[in-house]
């Protein structure tokens, strides 16, 4: 469980060495034993890179989950990838990410991925560190998903994506994984026009085997494909229904928002774990040792150290590699001016 007050952590996602996106252009050029070099080459990257910022709790950086058979929808049945888009010119955005039309029966025989990347990284990373693992739940899995005559809307997709994810969570934790978020970012998209009661029902559906068996918690953001946000981003609407979401800890976007409604902090802290968005994944400005310090202080008007952990306000994927080092080596940083003040 929490192992420290003002622990440090990421969400999940780090970026990918560009030799890597190359090699991903050039697939074919590459046999089986050479991807899985890749893949082990990368992930050993990513742990160094959280190492040497000094994480209390690392990931092994989702080197696997690029937009190509080895991304969560490459281990789906029933879909046929990338058989769509809304629009393809101008800027970059979240309507560019490719939809999967659905074809047949959505089915995950051999699982999501995510245990054999768990395993990768228990192989690859030192003894002692807290490993975590990231899974999209299935409300955000079905966002890609276009409806058809079997499965009449996304809610009908979720349903079917559910037992998936479900069973890859039971799957980790019997693998021994121990420290779980399960991304629902589209929940905190939508919650201003969707129901969160019914949002949150289906979280608990989703999460209800693994309940105590791990530590657990959902990430909340408002999007970052591309480094662009999505939906109302403002987290009134989804509180108080979201605090019954069965998880030890809620993640929340702040860095971004100016720490708007940071108070929310102390309305989560007192039923939960809060890790705080304190670093702005969407911008090249490097925080200083000192802002970080002086934005947990912030946080700490609202809720007790050992109720907090700090984190990037989302995946650091969509950030350059230069800038997402030093940003975490400064959070680390802020944190251990922090803790040397209150003496923990």
């Amino acid at each position: 469980m929490k192992s420290q007050p003002l622990r440090t952590t990421v969400i999940g996602s780090y970026p990918f060495p560009g030799w890597l996106e190359l090699a991903t252009w050039n697939l074919e050029k590459f046999g089986t034993t050479d991807r899985a070099e890749l893949v082990d080459d990368a992930v050993v990257v990513a742990i160094k890179d959280q190492m040497d910022a000094g994480l209390d709790v690392i990931t092994d950086g989702e080197q696997t989950r690029l937009d190509f058979n080895l991304s969560f929808y490459g281990f789906i049945d029933g879909i046929e990838l990338e058989s769509a888009s809304p629009r393809k010119f101008g800027p970059p955005a979240h309507d560019q990410r490719g939809k999967h039309a659905v074809v047949g029966e959505l089915r995950a025989p051999r699982g999501l991925g995510t245990v054999e990347d768990f395993e990768r990284l228990k192989r690859l990373a030192p003894a002692g560190l807290i490993l975590k693992a990231s899974v999209p739940g299935p409300y955000t899995l079905s966002g890609r998903l276009v409806p058809n005559d079997q499965y009449k809307d996304r809610y009908a997709l979720t349903e079917a994506l559910l037992p998936i994810v479900r069973a890859e969570l039971e799957a980790l934790v019997k693998a021994g994984c121990r420290e779980i978020t399960v991304d629902e970012p589209s929940m905190s998209c939508y919650a201003h026009k969707e129901d969160p009661k019914r949002f949150v029902e289906i979280f608990n559906r989703t999460v209800e085997p693994i309940v105590g068996k791990c530590h657990l918690s959902t990430h909340l953001c408002f999007g970052n494909y591309k480094g662009r946000a999505v939906g109302l981003r403002h987290y009134a609407p989804m509180f108080p229904a979201f605090l019954d979401m069965k998880v030890d800890e809620i993640h929340v976007e702040m860095a971004s928002r100016e720490f708007a409604e940071l108070e929310i902090l102390k309305l989560i802290t007192e039923k939960k774990d809060a890790a705080v968005g304190i670093i702005d994944v969407k911008s090249y400005y490097i925080e200083t040792v000192e802002d970080v310090a002086n934005r947990i202080r912030a946080c700490l008007k609202h809720a007790p150290a050992d109720r907090l952990s700090f984190a990037p306000d989302c995946g650091l994927s969509q950030t350059a590699r230069w800038a997402a080092k030093q940003k975490l080596k400064n959070m680390v940083a802020g944190a251990k001016v922090v803790r040397k003040e209150l003496g923990v």
